[in-house]
């Protein structure tokens, strides 16, 4: 791990007591949103989620913890297949420390009201709110939804969220720079196939629903649908908006990988704020759904930062962690019920 002295221009190897630091921070923060969740939760959170609500709160809490055991796992593996790369220096690719965060702050506002945007635009039109997430997806609601609906969430994420901020960056940044073009193809390649076939097995063997599922045609029909769906709903808006535009910047203005990787997961998490098993009833809901949002995704998120800093290349997560695996093994069977495919 590296820490980018950015007055310097360069990187520099910072000492290993900084490092172990903010990671210790990091897991101590870790272990206090768990224990407020334990705290305010009570006996059974109050999701609209059957998987997320009825088990104990304890019980609900391990899923997010045991993933995050092999987002670690899985952070060692691309350490080991990227040592002998050099480590690309991301944070010369976003612009001075002022500039970085003048546009940091404006992408987290503007992404604040695109939120705010799809909850009234779904509601409006008698659906769901728009979150990163289509209501039912990774987390299943049991709550309707109607093929219009789906199509809809994926166009408004996709433009919010994906269309908008490329236009606005590319007028003064480089495919290069935003992290859109690979400077190792071929080792970019056996990381993305190591992984996704390391994720595919773990989403598979416990997953309660999944692709395999389905009969023949059903596959055949749905899963193009879940991957075009997916792609622009929630693939597409992560990469650009987190990976290729802010993670340059967050790690321009920490100068510390740990530190970056942290906001990564945080900012996928919040950006979950919105998905369909949220409750904000009361304060005490809002906040258990915000805390857990970012139990659930922060280590997704985290690994999706690390695995982007460690090639430059924001295209890597998207196929090695998140386009098949999870949405398109998963996802499939509920879009083959939203469409009706038999």
């Amino acid at each position: 791990m590296t820490r980018l002295d950015t007055s310097a221009g360069g990187p520099v190897r910072t000492t290993t007591k900084h490092r172990r630091r903010t990671i210790m921070i990091i897991a101590a923060c870790w272990l206090c949103l768990n224990g407020v969740v334990l705290l305010l939760g009570s006996g059974h959170l109050p999701f609209r989620a059957s998987s997320l609500a009825e088990p104990p709160t304890a019980q609900t809490l391990l899923r997010p913890n045991l993933m995050l055991l092999e987002v670690f796992g899985l952070m060692v593996v691309v350490r080991l297949m990227t040592r002998h790369r050099t480590v690309p220096d991301l944070a010369g690719r976003a612009p001075d420390r002022s500039r970085a965060a003048r546009e940091t702050f404006a992408l987290l506002g503007y992404g604040v009201l695109a939120q705010l945007g799809g909850l009234v635009v779904g509601r409006s039109l008698g659906w769901h709110a728009f979150g990163f997430h289509l209501d039912g997806m990774v987390i299943r609601t049991g709550q309707p939804v109607v093929p219009a609906e789906a199509i809809g969430w994926s166009v408004y994420n996709l433009i919010c969220y994906a269309l908008i901020p490329l236009i606005i960056f590319r007028r003064r940044y480089s495919t290069t720079q935003l992290g859109l073009r690979s400077s190792d193809r071929r080792a970019d390649l056996r990381l993305i196939v190591v992984i996704l076939v390391l994720e595919s097995a773990v989403q598979l063997l416990t997953a309660s629903q999944s692709v395999l599922d389905l009969d023949p045609r059903q596959i055949l029909l749905g899963a193009p649908l879940t991957f075009a769906l997916c792609f622009a709903g929630t693939v597409a808006p992560t990469m650009i908006f987190v990976y290729a535009i802010l993670l340059p910047r967050y790690l321009k203005l920490t100068g510390s990988l740990p530190a970056t990787v942290a906001l990564g997961g945080l900012t996928y998490a919040g950006l979950h704020v919105m998905d369909g098993w949220t409750n904000f009833a009361t304060a005490s809901d809002a906040v258990l759904s915000l805390l857990f949002a970012i139990l659930f995704y922060g280590g997704p998120g985290m690994f999706k930062a690390y695995i982007t800093i460690r090639t430059a290349n924001a295209w890597t997560h998207v196929w090695a962690y998140h386009a098949i695996a999870p949405h398109t093994l998963l996802d499939t069977p509920m879009f083959v019920r939203i469409f009706g495919i038999r």
